[in-house]
């Protein structure tokens, strides 16, 4: 099995995390919300796969890049 690895692509903090670990997705279901500067954008997956870990919480700030979860995928 392959990872992929979720980054958040702006700096900001996760409003909400809409997935769990062990839960299976499908490309571009939404996986968390960021909120920065009172916008909220969604980071979509961009592949089918299984939530393996989660790395942050809710309300957690995080930089772009920092990586939010990981995937399994394959």
């Amino acid at each position: 099995m392959a990872e992929f690895k979720i980054r958040a692509h702006i700096t900001g903090n996760l409003w909400k995390i809409v997935v769990a670990e062990g839960q299976a997705v499908v490309e571009e279901d939404t996986l968390v919300i960021m909120e920065s500067m009172k916008m909220e954008m969604p980071i979509e997956s961009p592949v089918k796969g299984l939530v393996r870990k989660i790395f942050a919480s809710e309300g957690a700030s995080v930089r772009e890049g920092d990586v939010i979860m990981i995937l399994e995928v394959g």
